[in-house]
């Protein structure tokens, strides 16, 4: 293959059997990729916090963002197979994931754990937000299957944000 043959190679149309119009594919696929871009950097800080975690509730803590973790991770297969079904392309380096994050790295040598546990809930609960706004986008263009992945995976985000706020409240809290 020739570099004249691999470019037109990259910048072919993939041609996917799709009946989504081509701007609902480019639009679909381009909230999905942020989608997957953000589930990939939230789950590297839910892992980032599980590996780092410390103090007296370090056992349960440790536990719940280890199965946090694995429950993002495994929508990510699911999100970018979605994009292909469609006829998009999906995320193809680390750096593509930082170009399209939404989820915001943290690199402190130290957290709290309560700090963890709300700056997680944070993101998620945004999650949920950014999965919302992606469910009304295939609502416009009638994308019924991705609409229906997107309704389990702002209910997780939901139980996520809900457990890492009752784990975080103060003793006594109403």
């Amino acid at each position: 293959m020739t570099a004249r043959d691999a470019k037109v190679a990259r910048i072919a149309a993939l041609e996917t059997p799709t009946d989504l119009k081509p701007n609902a594919v480019r639009d679909i696929a381009g909230a999905l990729n942020r989608l997957l871009a953000d589930m990939f950097a939230l789950y590297l800080k839910t892992k980032n916090f599980h590996w780092h975690i410390s103090g007296p509730h370090f056992r349960d803590y440790h536990l719940l963002l280890d199965e946090q973790g694995d429950q993002i991770f495994a929508t990510t297969d699911a999100l970018a197979e979605r994009v292909r079904k469609i006829g998009g392309t999906t995320l193809r380096s680390i750096g593509h994931v930082g170009r399209l994050q939404r989820v915001l790295d943290n690199d402190a040598d130290f957290v709290t754990p309560n700090d963890m546990l709300a700056e997680l809930r944070d993101d998620n609960k945004q999650l949920a937000a950014s999965l919302r706004e992606t469910h009304g986008l295939c609502d416009e263009h009638n994308d019924v299957a991705t609409a229906s992945l997107l309704e389990v995976w702002i209910d997780e985000a939901e139980k996520r944000t809900w457990f890492l706020f009752e784990a975080s409240r103060a003793v006594g809290a109403a």
